[in-house]
């Protein structure tokens, strides 16, 4: 089932995600549905803040982008209650973007290498790091666990220059082509 989107402007967004147990009431459905709402709103990620849910879960499948980053081929992961390590490396631009925050892309700067802590989908834990493409997209994501939006992470100067194209979308201003959350 495709999931509504919550835009910016939804509290839940801002507020840093619980961590769940094993037997969080219909999770596999969850994450399938997850899976579901990311295609069909053709991203490459999505955490559950976004469908309304302030746990730590999110979902990753970057294939669709392993032309430009190899490193993605066949990337599709679970990641349940994630807790970074580590971030390090050379800090690079990339052109973001993302579902709860339509229309909008910018460069944003992060570090090269982003180590993590989390469950998969069977409860297996890992602790890995990622480089590349694959750091880049769990960045962005996890960072949606700890309330942040990646136009947190742009140039004042940029912000302010979006701000009303921001204000728009959590107004209801600007639609999205996909399922979505009202702001009240």
């Amino acid at each position: 089932m495709v999931l509504p989107i919550c835009l910016i402007g939804n509290t839940v967004l801002r507020k840093k995600a619980k961590d769940i147990d094993k037997d969080y009431p219909g999770l596999d459905k969850l994450i399938e549905d997850m899976y579901e709402t990311m295609y069909k709103s053709e991203g490459v990620g999505l955490a559950a803040p976004q469908v309304g849910k302030a746990i730590r879960l999110f979902v990753i499948d970057g294939d669709v982008m392993n032309e430009e980053y190899p490193d993605l081929k066949g990337f599709k992961h679970v990641f349940i209650n994630a807790k970074m390590i580590n971030e390090e490396g050379d800090e690079w631009s990339f052109n973001e973007g993302c579902l709860s925050i339509p229309g909008i892309r910018e460069d944003v700067k992060r570090l090269s290498k982003f180590t993590l802590q989390y469950y998969d989908e069977n409860w297996e834990y890992h602790e890995q790091v990622f480089e590349g493409g694959q750091a880049r997209i769990m960045q962005h994501e996890y960072d949606h666990l700890e309330g942040i939006l990646f136009t947190d992470k742009i140039s004042p100067i940029r912000r302010r220059l979006i701000k009303s194209k921001l204000v728009s979308i959590s107004k209801g201003k600007i639609i999205p082509k996909y399922k979505f959350v009202k702001n009240k």
